[in-house]
This record gives structure tokens, sequence and C-alpha cells, in this order.
């Protein structure tokens, strides 16, 4: 695993390189040698922010964490990476295992549950439709927050095109658009 290593408002010492490098190494089972983890080091305030991005068979797995202390966020991002891929292995695993149950015969024994599985899979539990109206981001800012929501979805009347707008964890917005 290669490991692209950038800083801001922050200096990385040798040890900290190490330890990012440590660290990373208990996850490196997961991914192919040639894999690129990103990790952006930063200082804000007083709070130190690791964050952490890898692929993953076609997906990104990410992770950010702030603490006072630059070696438990670089810590504790590893460990939620490492959770979220746990948790992907599992449900990558008991789907195809489910595949292979139904082609097996009768009688057949049932496939052996995986011990990281905790508890059962999130589900789809509410379906909303609404029309999406012609606005600009300014507009769609405005009734986001009159909603009360984290994100919305609109029409942006410049580029009519489906844009996502989301209330970032430090309070800006960012806006998703399609290329």
């Amino acid at each position: 695993m290669k490991i692209d290593l950038a800083a801001r408002n922050l200096e990385v010492t040798e040890d900290l390189r190490e330890y990012i490098t440590k660290k990373l190494s208990k996850i490196e089972k997961y991914f192919a040698k040639n894999v690129v983890a990103q990790v952006v080091l930063s200082a804000e305030r007083e709070r130190q922010i690791a964050e952490i991005t890898l692929p993953l068979d076609g997906l990104v797995v990410r992770s950010q964490e702030a603490t006072d202390d630059i070696y438990a966020s670089v810590n504790l991002a590893v460990d939620k990476i490492e959770r979220r891929i746990e948790r992907y292995r599992a449900r990558f695993l008991r789907r195809k295992r489910e595949g292979r149950a139904q082609v097996r015969s009768v009688g057949a024994a049932e496939p052996v549950q995986l011990a990281e599985e905790s508890g059962p899979e999130p589900r789809l539990v509410k379906v909303k439709r609404f029309a999406i109206k012609p606005m600009t981001v300014d507009e769609a800012i405005l009734q986001m927050n009159l909603l009360g929501h984290d994100f919305f979805v609109f029409t942006n009347g410049e580029t009519e095109q489906v844009n996502v707008l989301y209330r970032r964890k430090d309070g800006n917005y960012g806006l998703i658009e399609p290329e």
C-alpha cells in the first residue's frame, strides 16, 4: 500500500509518518498491493484532524476524525475505516452466500454466520416522492434551511441539471453536480 500524505497547518515528523504507516499496515490485508491511501492531516484551532480515503472494489471508503492529539485522530480514523471495511465485507460475503444457498439442494447445511456481523443490515424503510422545481443555489440553501434538512435535491436553474446540496460538518455547504 502506498501512502499519499498531505498536511495543512501541521508539520509531519518522521515519527508521525512511521506511526501512520504502522496503523495503515493493519488494514493493508484488505487491499491490492497497488492501492494508494490518501491521508490528509490538518490543524484548526485546537483540533487535530486526520482524514483517510481508500479505494475498495470500485467504492471509496473515507474516514475523518478530530481530537486534540493528531496521533489519537489517526488512531480513531484508522479504526473507523477498519469497521467500515469489515461491515462491507460482511455484507458482500452474506449476499454471496445467500446466492449460493439458493442454488443448493434441499437438506444442505445452512451457511455459517460471520463473527463480525452484529445485528440486522439496515434496510430501506421510506420512499419519498416530490416535484423538483428549478431554482438557484441560494434558493436551494434557503429551502433546505426552511425544511430543517441536512441535504436538498433540486434542479439547478442555471445548468438545468439535478444537484444535491448538503450541509458539511463545519457548518458550510457542499454542492454535488453531475459531470
